[in-house]
This record gives structure tokens, sequence and C-alpha cells, in this order.
């Protein structure tokens, strides 16, 4: 009976037109191309699906992502990728054309900027913006608080406390922000999944209706409940940063849980696993 349920679990997933899919702890994990990953995208090339690699880093360029995964063997062409700077740029574009910023982030969330007709400015922006960057210091949190104060607007690109690196777990957006948010008692405004306004910006991309996709990836809390709260079907894959015991934390669950996106097309093996996984999760 379980393996039947499993083996219908898979061709409902197939069924679908759209696949939105996240990418670090999903396809890749920090130079290494995660098991099953080359298969899923050949499969999903080979079956013409609508797919967009959607992630909520917005360090990168979607030229710097569709490089990355070419030198892991996988060519994507990179209308197939989005990214959170790539949200945060289209909401304040609709919110302030030709707006002015003051970002606290790498190349991808300024490029993102600078495309949607926005300046940079460090004294009297319309927002603040903050992503994950290696380059933050003392005197760029002290700019930001001065201009906040002054009444620019605080966005932070996506609610990640933490991220994963070859060299383990770092601080991501949520926490680069918060001494911002604590210093002056303002709230940031996060874009990125689980915002709701990334996934219908998705579904817009894919040409796909909500009940036809499905989205694909590694963490309950950005990922999952991203699904969830846009009516989604939503696939947890445990290549990433959530583990089993992890389920018992959270009060909503996925639809399917499967150990590699690779099980999706048959392209990995572990079904025990897969089946096991699934119990825990529907417990």
């Amino acid at each position: 009976m379980l393996e039947k349920s499993m083996t219908e679990a898979i061709q409902k997933i197939q069924s679908k037109c759209g696949f939105i899919c996240d990418m670090d702890g999903v396809i890749y994990h920090g130079p290494k191309l995660l098991p099953g990953a080359k298969e899923f995208v050949d499969w999903l090339q080979r079956e013409k699906k609508q797919f967009l690699f959607l992630t909520n880093s917005s360090e990168r360029t979607p030229r710097d992502l569709r490089q990355k995964l070419l030198r892991m063997g996988i060519d994507v062409e990179e209308k197939h990728f989005m990214t959170s700077a790539l949200a945060t740029a289209s909401f304040l574009a609709s919110q302030c054309p030709n707006g002015r910023a003051y970002v606290i982030g790498e190349t991808g969330l300024n490029q993102a900027l600078y495309d949607v007709g926005f300046s940079m400015d460090d004294t009297n922006p319309d927002y603040v913006v903050v992503g994950e960057t290696r380059a933050y210091n003392y005197e760029k949190i002290e700019i930001a608080i001065r201009l906040v104060l002054k009444g620019a607007k605080l966005i932070g690109t996506n609610t990640d406390l933490t991220g994963p690196t070859e060299r383990g777990i770092a601080p991501a957006c949520r926490a680069l922000i918060a001494p911002i948010e604590l210093s002056t008692g303002c709230l940031a405004y996060f874009i990125g999944k689980p915002n709701p306004l990334i996934m219908r910006d998705a579904l817009k991309r894919l040409g796909c209706k909500r009940e036809d996709t499905v989205i694909i990836g590694d963490r309950m809390d950005t990922d999952i409940i991203a699904g969830i709260e846009s009516e989604i079907e939503t696939v947890l894959v445990m290549s990433g940063i959530t583990r089993e015991e992890d389920f018992r934390k959270f009060p909503y669950r996925p639809n399917h849980v499967f150990s590699g996106v690779g099980e999706i097309c048959g392209g990995q093996e572990n079904q025990s696993n897969v089946e096991h996984s699934t119990l825990n999760a529907q417990r």
C-alpha cells in the first residue's frame, strides 16, 4: 500500500506543468552538485516542463547562477532563474519608480535595482535595502540607521536568519538587518520567500496556474510555508538543511517528502528513506 501511494505521489508531481525549485540544498550544496540533480534538470527539459529556479539569496545575478550550474555540467538559460533581489527590485519599482536606495548587499542586488531604474544614494534615499553580503561592517550599519531615522523605508530581500556555506552555517539577511531594526524601532518589510509577492511573480513568469505547479525546497520555514500560503503543492527534499527531527517544530507539513530531487524523475535510489521521511512528515 505504501509503495503504491509513493508511486502515485511521484506520478502526481510528474504531471504538473510548472516547477518552482530552490537551489542550495536542492540542486547543489556550495560547489558540489547533489545526487540526482542533473537527472532531474534533464528530465524537466526533456519533458518540456515550465521551470524556475527560485532562490532567496540576493548575492548573485541570473548570469552568475547560470555560470555556476554550467561549471557543474548543467546548461540552463538565464530566464529560468529568479532571485529575491529581482523580486525586491520589481516591488520597489512598482512602489517608487526611479527611486533611490542605500544598499547593503552584493552585485546581484545592486544590478537588479539598477536594471529597474533605481539609483544609489547614501544621503537621502527612499529606501534602505539589505541583502546577504560579506562586506558587512559597523560603518554601513551606522549609515543605514541614520537614514532610516531620517525617513528611509527599511527593506530586506528575504527572511532567512541563516544560510548554508561551504564552511558551515552563516548569518543571512534577517540576522544582518536585525541591528538596524533594533536601533531604529522600525521593522523591515521582506520580499523573498515566503512572501506571496515573490510566489505570484514566479507563477507569472512560469505562465502556469498555482494548481498546476509544485514548489520544491529544503526549508520548512521558507519553501514549504511559501507553497502553503500560496496554495501551491509542496515537496520537501532532505538533501539540504531540514532533518527529520525538525518536523515536530512546525505546525504545518509538506505534501510530499523525498530524499532528493532525483527521486521525482526516478534518477535516485533511496525509496526506503523516502517512505520513512514521508511517514514522519505525516505524523
